[in-house]
């Protein structure tokens, strides 16, 4: 509800990563410091019915730090670096730290980076699949803030062109792999028939 996101992700042949995102976000109102560090990217996320500017800060991870992490061998802000730290503490609400936190997921997603048939501009096609067997496949490609309508108007005429539904339900994936993942989490918590509920706090 606050727009902070928070990722750890397990890369196959590449280095893994930790990201602190903040969606939506206005850029100028970002410190300078951020604007200037080589981790921080700021993007506008086009769809269908609207735009969103989304900042992220990355981090690089070793081979082990995730499984360690979600395993309980680590402390959870350990996937972070001291900037992205901050960059949380500062968004973040007040009274829940990294540490916090619960772990959802995991996640498989495969992603394909590709030039169509037909076209000059590349495109990533990623497939997010879910535990119950569902899934969400996004296709994006990448263009300068200025030529954003453009290539917006050509992506839709060429994927229109090949029988691809643009009209259908639209969201961000992050938002739908939170809500999945927090509904499966409070199920696990809620006490079973008989059980004695006690009252309580978590983060």
């Amino acid at each position: 509800r606050h727009g902070v996101v928070v990722r750890a992700r397990r890369i196959q042949g590449r280095a893994h990563d930790s990201v602190v995102k903040l969606r939506p976000v206005v850029p100028a109102a970002l410190p300078e410091h951020l604007r200037r560090s080589p981790g921080m990217v700021v993007e506008v996320d086009a769809m269908p019915g609207g735009y969103v500017c989304s900042a992220a800060l990355k981090g690089k991870l070793g081979q082990s730090a995730v499984t360690e992490a979600v395993s309980g061998a680590l402390p959870l802000r350990k996937l972070f670096s001291k900037e992205q730290r901050a960059f949380y503490a500062d968004n973040a609400p007040d009274g829940i730290g990294l540490n916090d936190l619960s772990v959802l997921g995991p996640l498989f997603v495969l992603k394909l980076n590709f030039v169509p048939p037909g076209s000059s501009r590349k495109m990533v096609a990623e497939m997010w699949l879910y535990p119950d067997g569902s899934r969400v496949l996004e296709l994006s490609t990448k263009c300068a803030p200025s030529e954003m309508f453009q290539v917006a108007a050509e992506s839709r005429a060429y994927l229109s062109g090949r029988g691809v539904n643009l009209s259908g339900e639209q969201q961000t994936k992050t938002k739908k792999a939170l809500t999945f993942f927090s509904k499966q989490l409070q199920a696990t918590a809620e006490p079973a028939a008989g059980d004695v509920a006690t009252s309580g706090a978590s983060g």
